[in-house]
Order: structure tokens, then C-alpha cells, then sequence
């Protein structure tokens, strides 16, 4: 068994100026020769005397590194992050927990717009947790973020180290993730518009097809809009009246619901029927396997766009309806209010129903997408239901 080793420390000038190195030695596989390697600590300026030193090699955990036969020098935040983007950002297929390419993507934007500017040198072992802190409030006041970005980036900063300790670049000691002592709020200030069902109705009055269309089904079903542009015709049973919820469309992709409540069939209802019987009579994407809401301009092969949807026909529908003022530029307003409100009046009429008090109680704490997935979980047949989705289809 090799021997434990503590290194010894000099200075030496390098380019930067007055180093701190630590040297150890290590077997040569060649030869068996032990040969002495270093590893820079730090500048003398910054520990000015060989114990500041000694501490700065047991913050970094340069000690047991040095003591591992795979030690290959130090490892940056910037080498784990780019090893956690081609072995969980990568080919998904064979993945345990496959994500989706808008999760991918999310997680790329804010490694490298974020992260590895700030701390892609920084060595991660030595890397604390209260400056990880302070840089977070810094950008929420410099970028106006809300906390529940600022909670994602540490959350990503937290994945990138656990991989690194998955791999073995970095020690699976708990204190070796830094991020385990980063404190976040994760509430956000924000609060969505929630239409009454008149508002909803007001907005729909305002819309021509095939957008009307697509705002009742979002607004009387709770589907998301990725999840409403990803439906083709196929899903659509006029004969047993539900649709099925088979894939997604954001971001120019076909991806998968979010979660297994989010595949559960939907109920169609009659007046949501007539409309889509209607849209489909009329558009001339209408074989099973096109796009309900297909592209126009891309002659059918793909679906609409949902941020050009909303510039271009929710908001102005919602202006001219009163819902929203013209100079709100502000103010958040898209197709996620209306599942936002479904999931209130949900609420609401639970609330009022003898035998919903349970309902209510486990749901009124949590946020409205729970509500709509707890309630597509529940049954589709449910009275309640039908009822909260009538509402909002008739106004």
C-alpha cells in the first residue's frame, strides 16, 4: 500500500509572480521510478506566509488529490462543467433519466452565459459557498433576475458537481460541492393574470381561426401551448371525444410531454369539438398524421410558433378585449395565464363543492399546474371537471 504523503511547499517565480507550489511525488509507470511532480497553490501575494499557504492546499483538498493514482493536476469549474455537458447534454437514447432538448438547452445557456464566465478558471475545489452566494445576489440586482432563475443556476452549478464526484475528478466528500451550502430563495414575486372565465371568453371573441380555436382548447383543457401546437389529427377522437397527448413542440422540436400526468388523454368537449370539426373542415392540413395548427408559411411540415402566436394574436386579442392595456408592455401575458386560470376556477369550484374539500385542501397550498395535472390525473369523466371547462368554453 503506498504511502500517505503531505507534499512540501517553496516559492518559485513564475509568470503571474511569486508562487506557491506544492511537491509530491509519484510513481513513473515506465520505470517504477518515484519522480517529483508540483502543482501551483497559489501567489505569495495572496498568502503572504507558508501557514496561510498550508490552508489554502487543505481548502482546495490538494492533500488527498496528490494521494490518488489518477491525479492528473488541478480541476476547474470549466473542466467539469465541459465533461457534465458531453456525458449528461449529450446523446439522450441510452440515458437513464432522458431530458428534453429545451431542458438541454436551458442548462448550455446558463453554463455558458453565467457560470463559466464567473468561475470556469476558478478551481473547484476552492471554490466557497458564500462567494457563490454573493455573486448570486449580485447578478439578481445587475440582471433584474427572479429568484427562481437564480435557484436554476445554482441548481445546475450543483448537478455540474455531482457528476464531477460521479466521475471521480472531483472527492465525493460533501464538502467537495460547494453548492450543498448555498443558500437561494426559490419563491417568485410574480403573480399571473388570472382571467375569470368572462375575461376568457372576451379575449376568445376577439380571435379569428384557426387562433380562436387554439385559445379555447388551451383555455377549456389546461393543455400546455407546447402541448396543444404538438397535437396532430390523429389525436384528436371526435368518436370518444378525448385527446391524447402524445409529444410537444417548442423550440422547433418535437419533444415529450413533461411528466406521465402529462400524457393522460383529455376530455374534448362539445362545443371544443365543433370548433376543431370546424377547423378541420376548413384547413387544408386535415390528413391524420398533419398538424392541427400547422404552418401556413412552412406549407404544413411544421406546427405554429407560440411566441409569434402571442405578439402577433393572444396579446392584441387581450388588448382590444380590455384585459390588458396597450402601454402594459410589461406585464406578462400569454397562453399560460389561461391555464393558470383554468387551474384557479378548479380551485374555486372545488371549494364550493361538498365533497371537494379534500381537493381543495391538498391543492389550494400548491401552484395551479399541479391543480390542472391533479385534476387530468383524477379522472377526466369528473363532474367538476366538465363543468370548469364548460365555464370557461362558454363564458
Amino acid at each position: 500500500m503506498a504511502r500517505f504523503q503531505r507534499g512540501s511547499l517553496r516559492v518559485e517565480s513564475r509568470k503571474n509572480g511569486p508562487t506557491w507550489v506544492l511537491r509530491y511525488f509519484v510513481t513513473r509507470p515506465s520505470d517504477s521510478r518515484r519522480v517529483e511532480h508540483k502543482i501551483a497553490v497559489g501567489l505569495v501575494h495572496d498568502f503572504p506566509c507558508e501557514s496561510a499557504a498550508w490552508a489554502a492546499v487543505q481548502k482546495q483538498h490538494l492533500q488527498t488529490q496528490i494521494n490518488q493514482s489518477d491525479f492528473r493536476g488541478h480541476v476547474t469549474f470549466a473542466d467539469l462543467a465541459q465533461h457534465y455537458i458531453r456525458h449528461e447534454l449529450g446523446e439522450q437514447t441510452e440515458a437513464v433519466a432522458p431530458k428534453s432538448h429545451t431542458t438541454i438547452a436551458g442548462y448550455k445557456r446558463i453554463l455558458k452565459n453565467r457560470c463559466l464566465d464567473r468561475w470556469g478558471n476558478r478551481i473547484a475545489l476552492g471554490i466557497e459557498p458564500l462567494e457563490i452566494e454573493q455573486w448570486l445576489k449580485g447578478i439578481k440586482r445587475e440582471q433584474l433576475l427572479e429568484n427562481p432563475t437564480l435557484d436554476k443556476t445554482r441548481r445546475v452549478m450543483s448537478l455540474v458537481f455531482k457528476h464531477g464526484q460521479r466521475y471521480g475528478l472531483i472527492p465525493r466528500s460533501e464538502e467537495s460541492n460547494p453548492l450543498r451550502f448555498v443558500r437561494c430563495k426559490t419563491t417568485s414575486d410574480y403573480e399571473a393574470m388570472i382571467l375569470t372565465p368572462q375575461q376568457a371568453f372576451a379575449v376568445l371573441m376577439q380571435l379569428k381561426d384557426p387562433e380562436r380555436t387554439l385559445t379555447l382548447l388551451a383555455a377549456s383543457t389546461g393543455l400546455r401551448i407546447s402541448e396543444c401546437l404538438g397535437l396532430q389529427w390523429q389525436d384528436v377522437s371526435f368518436s370518444e371525444s378525448i385527446i391524447s397527448v402524445r409529444r410537444t413542440w417548442t423550440c422547433g422540436q418535437v419533444g415529450v410531454p413533461k411528466s406521465k400526468a402529462s400524457r393522460a388523454p383529455v376530455p374534448l368537449h362539445p362545443l371544443l369539438a365543433e370548433f376543431m370539426q370546424a377547423w378541420k373542415n376548413t384547413t387544408p392540413y386535415s390528413a391524420t398524421r398533419h398538424w392541427v395548427f400547422a404552418s401556413f408559411k412552412l406549407k404544413g411540415r411544421q406546427p405554429r410558433t407560440a411566441n409569434m402566436l402571442v405578439e402577433h394574436h393572444l396579446r392584441p386579442a387581450a388588448v382590444r378585449a380590455g384585459v390588458l392595456k396597450k402601454e402594459d408592455e410589461k406585464v406578462r401575458f400569454g397562453f399560460h395565464n389561461l391555464r393558470h386560470s383554468l387551474a384557479s376556477f378548479l380551485v374555486a369550484l372545488q371549494n364550493r363543492s361538498e365533497d371537494g374539500a379534500g381537493f381543495a385542501t391538498a391543492f389550494g397550498r400548491q401552484n395551479h399546474a399541479a391543480t390542472v395535472r391533479a385534476q387530468r390525473e383524477r379522472g377526466q369523466d369528473d363532474g367538476a371537471g366538465r363543468d370548469a371547462r364548460s365555464y370557461f368554453a362558454n363564458g
